[in-house]
């Protein structure tokens, strides 16, 4: 039986296979609100036979977007726009849906990647983003506003009332945005915060507002659904934060009941120097996994299956998310499943597209035809 596609089980959400879809960011909500791309480019991932889909970052307060296009859940309007959305999902796909909650902090107020991603301007339509403290992210622009305890609070209760409007739109699992340069990832390095207070200075105080989060989120949410974490393991910057520190911080989450830590890397300083190749963050999963014996998703140019399968395999994550793969050839599932001599879910609508000679991809159907 292939690795790959064995079950997966996470408090009462039991995974068919170990692939999720990562969450992509597309940077084409209006005003926070998913519109019809979301239904098109979510609802063909909710059918490649993937076990889980992430949707992307999605921010938990207006200032929190990274592009104005970002999408978000924090009022009526957009979880009334969301709820379509996932509706559709639920109606042909059987596929685990999981949301990623974010704030960007500091790296918010930013043109959409294929406009350049630079800081937008206040007097340009952007906003001030705030962050731990006044630094910028790149050298130049204009200093974040730095978090005083009020804002501290807004963004907390920002995050728990996400995660309730997420309950309520049915979503199986969150996972906290933990990565990447934003809010949360600031805050634990120490190149993004230089606080003086109780949230700033030690690993210990660094780790106390991510904490905070993730135990605001956890208590919001249904207790037989899963809460994770998406963590950068390094900054790939000397100085910042480490493999070594991200192991304190996952055996802290552990104590906090978190369900599987998403071990990517980088993003908090346009300095990083990051040595790219397939499989490149394994390394950050495994050491994660042998330290912690937490559950781990890998990530990082993972485009072969047999190469998923041995990840799986040997124990370096428990799960294997894909991105830029899933986007190229969306049923990548598929033919990983007919590679691995596996069975995958489709659905009926799509059972005659499977080869003659892979007649088991989608187990055991039948169909008449008059």
């Amino acid at each position: 039986m292939s690795a790959l596609f064995s079950p997966f089980t996470l408090r009462g959400v039991t995974l068919p296979n170990r692939i999720v879809v990562s969450p992509m960011c597309q940077y084409s909500a209006v005003r926070g609100e998913a519109t019809a791309w979301h239904m098109i480019h979510l609802g063909h991932l909710a059918l490649s036979g993937a076990g889980m889909l992430c949707l992307e970052a999605t921010s938990v307060e207006p200032d929190g977007r990274i592009t104005p296009g970002d999408l978000g859940l924090w009022d009526d309007a957009t979880e009334a726009a969301l709820k379509p959305v996932i509706d559709a999902i639920r109606k042909y796909s059987h596929i685990a849906v999981t949301m990623q909650i974010s704030h960007a902090g500091r790296k918010a107020s930013s043109a959409a990647p294929w406009e350049g991603g630079q800081l937008i301007a206040v007097s340009e339509g952007g906003w001030m983003p705030s962050a731990p403290s006044a630094i910028p992210h790149k050298e130049g622009e204009t200093p974040p506003l730095a978090l005083d305890a009020a804002g501290l609070i807004r963004i907390r209760e920002a995050f728990v009332a996400t995660a309730k409007r997420a309950a309520r739109l049915g979503v199986d699992a969150l996972e906290v945005h933990a990565a990447h340069g934003y809010l949360l990832h600031q805050f634990l390095s120490p190149l993004a915060n230089q606080r003086t207070d109780e949230y700033g200075g030690s690993l210990e105080n660094r780790m106390r507002f991510p904490l905070e989060v993730f135990d605001a989120v956890r208590a919001a949410f249904p207790a037989d659904k899963p809460v994770g974490l998406r963590v950068s393991a390094s900054d790939w910057v000397e100085g910042g934060w480490d493999l070594e520190q991200t192991i304190v911080f996952v055996k802290e989450l552990q104590k906090h009941k978190v369900d599987w830590i998403d071990v990517s890397s980088g993003g908090v300083s346009p300095l990083q120097k990051i040595p790219l190749s397939p499989g490149y963050q394994l390394p950050f999963a495994k050491a994660i996994k042998e330290a912690t014996g937490v559950n781990t998703m890998g990530v990082g140019l993972i485009t072969d299956p047999q190469h998923a399968e041995e990840i799986i395999e040997s124990g370096e994550a428990d799960l294997v998310a894909l991105a830029r793969a899933l986007l190229y050839n969306p049923r990548w599932p598929w033919h990983a499943a007919a590679q691995l001599g596996a069975t995958v879910e489709a659905p009926p609508q799509y059972w005659r597209s499977q080869p003659r000679e892979q007649k088991a991809l989608f187990g055991d159907i039948s169909f008449g035809q008059r």
